[in-house]
């Protein structure tokens, strides 16, 4: 997967983009390059990228507001390379949804090596969206649309839906607060919004919503979905 990988990258400085590109390039990876936001996404709109490399001080949209968008209709894997090492931007980044964050000061070896590493990971979880989800008592037949708790398909709107199979795809994986806001309600509303769809969630799909065994709580942080595919 990673020598056949594509990977863009946005910063407004040409020479960080071009010193990616010899880097990437001398690695098997493909390189496509934008300067701007508009540009990136004129260039998502075209072609399908595996990666997406992306500076968050640009002129015109930033790489937080741009990072937003592909949000909002893609799960390509996002890393932040910034020259700002402020743990308020990576815990922002990383809560927009990105996959990783970089100091431009990591050598380009070490960027490479971590591209490497997002990529391996999201080939290991990305999911078809013709799968089906099994995990015995809960399947999510993905394609379909459909959801069955002990062979009994249960309703569910759109978002609840959408937030399940997220969770029934990474398996063990936390999900903060801050990344389920920002995917799912662009950052418009706080905990208490995510705790709601939780809770309906819950009631659906659990024996007992007060002691869950399906998604669970991990406390002060976010939620975690408990369960083994078969």
């Amino acid at each position: 997967m990673e020598s056949a990988a594509t990977v863009l990258v946005v910063d407004d400085d040409k020479a960080i983009v071009e010193l990616m590109r010899d880097f990437l390039e001398n690695e098997g990876f493909r390189v496509e390059g934008a300067l701007n936001a508009d540009e990136a996404q004129a260039l998502l709109e075209q072609r399908t990228v595996d990666c997406v490399l992306l500076d968050i001080m640009m002129p015109g949209q930033s790489g937080f507001e741009l990072c937003r968008h592909i949000r909002s209709t893609s799960d390509v894997p996002i890393l932040f390379l910034s020259a700002r090492g402020d743990d308020v931007d990576k815990i922002r980044g990383l809560g927009l949804g990105a996959d990783d964050y970089i100091v431009k000061t990591a050598s380009p070896a070490e960027i490479v090596a971590r591209v490497k590493a997002v990529l391996r990971r999201y080939g290991t979880q990305r999911t078809s969206r013709d799968t089906i989800l099994d995990f015995g008592g809960l399947v999510l037949d993905v394609g379909a649309h459909e959801v069955r708790v002990d062979g009994k398909e249960i309703s569910l709107t759109p978002k609840e839906y959408e937030i399940l199979v997220l969770l029934c795809e990474h398996p063990r994986q936390v999900f903060t607060y801050e990344q389920l806001l920002a995917r799912f309600w662009g950052d418009v509303g706080d905990k208490h919004t995510v705790r709601v769809h939780i809770g309906r969630i819950r009631e659906k799909i659990e024996p007992d919503p007060n002691h869950p065994e399906w998604i669970v709580n991990v406390w002060g942080v976010g939620y975690r979905f408990e369960g083994t595919k078969r």
